[in-house]
């Protein structure tokens, strides 16, 4: 069975604690009772695109079209590859034949013309399709298909990439840190006394294939705070409360736009902002995030959040203890501290209590 074929919950959560360091193996299942009643946990409900669109050049040359976000007015920002599949690592793709503005790239029916190549990147660039409206949306999920990942034994579904929660198709890879919080786990959380709050974020492409265009990831991002979430930041940060982010696109949605002119606002908005350990965060306590390694930027968002030794030691545990990373894999709970009670419930394995907690 693979990970996809899993109960959405079926998913391990490694534990770690910021202020000292200590470690503890659970189940995404527990997640209600390690956090603390009156935290805010906010959740990123984009559904995730058809994002990736097989074709040809006017030359009849293979190509791999990679949208890389929603668009701006009909102008779509996207990602081109070379021949091959999914089956090959993007870094490994072949790089794909030089476009320019005018080129029209075909995907069966649907056809984009080139409008802009960037100069940062000659893979990035920006199309404009050939239809508009429900015709363009009808034609992109007959034709297009999740952004597929070689280190999966088969192609993946549009189903399998999406969070219980997904609303407006802005991703173009999945939230994934969200998709094991099925409705079980959601509702375990309420009657817990923890709140839960949503927004949009388009998770971007993790991987291009050229260095140069990886170095820059991850590109500016849309997203959109309702203001019922932007209320419940605001109060819950003036209470004292915790917020938590699930997943590292709602950390940079916040974070972004609590650096914007008057603070953190209700409404749209475009994040640049790349989190490293450098920067303080204004927002977010803590967060839910996948099995990330070293060098990857998700990795070196959490140095915003936990010391560098903990993180290097909670790295190291996750891949002595067998963790899954990547999309579809297991998760990590990276806060300052857990509640009071946290493990503490009947029936809890003693091994897993935070007494015989491991501190590897």
């Amino acid at each position: 069975m693979t990970g996809f074929e899993r109960a959405r919950d079926d998913a391990r959560l490694l534990v770690l604690e910021a202020r000292n360091g200590r470690l503890h193996d659970r189940a995404v299942g527990d997640l209600p009772e390690l956090l603390a009643p009156g935290d805010l946990l906010v959740l990123n409900d984009a559904a995730t695109l058809p994002a990736s669109l097989r074709g040809v050049t006017g030359a009849g040359d293979q190509v791999e079209l990679r949208l890389a976000g929603p668009p701006t007015g009909d102008r779509w920002p996207a990602v081109l590859f070379g021949a091959g599949d999914w089956r090959t690592r993007t870094e490994d793709r072949a790089a794909p034949p030089a476009v320019a503005p005018g080129e029209r790239l075909r995907f069966g029916e649907l056809v984009a013309e080139v409008v802009a190549v960037a100069l940062l990147s000659p893979r990035l660039v920006e199309v404009r399709f050939d239809r508009a409206g429900d015709a363009l949306w009808s034609a992109l999920y007959q034709v297009g298909r999740p952004v597929q990942y070689a280190y999966h034994d088969r192609d993946l579904a549009l189903w399998t990439v999406q969070t219980a929660y997904a609303g407006r198709p802005w991703a173009v890879e999945m939230p994934s840190a969200g998709r094991p919080l099925g409705w079980r786990v959601l509702g375990a959380l309420r009657r817990r006394g923890i709140e839960l709050a949503w927004l949009t974020h388009a998770a971007g492409l993790s991987s291009t294939g050229d260095p140069v265009l990886d170095a820059a990831l991850p590109l500016p991002e849309q997203y959109d705070i309702p203001e019922r979430t932007a209320q419940a930041v605001t109060r819950a940060r003036s209470e004292g409360r915790r917020v938590l982010a699930v997943g590292t696109t709602v950390v940079r949605a916040l974070e972004g736009a609590a650096r914007q002119p008057g603070g953190l606002r209700a409404g749209p908005g475009t994040t640049a902002l790349v989190i490293t350990e450098h920067m303080r965060p204004r927002v977010v306590d803590g967060l839910v995030t996948g099995i990330h390694a070293p060098g990857e930027s998700h990795y070196r968002l959490l140095g915003a959040f936990a010391p560098a030794a903990a993180l290097a030691a909670a790295s190291r545990h996750a891949d002595r203890r067998g963790y899954r990373p990547h999309e579809l894999g297991d998760l990590a709970l990276v806060v300052p501290s857990l509640s009071v009670d946290a493990g503490l419930r009947p029936g809890t394995p003693r091994a897993m209590r935070p007494e015989h907690a491991s501190t590897a």
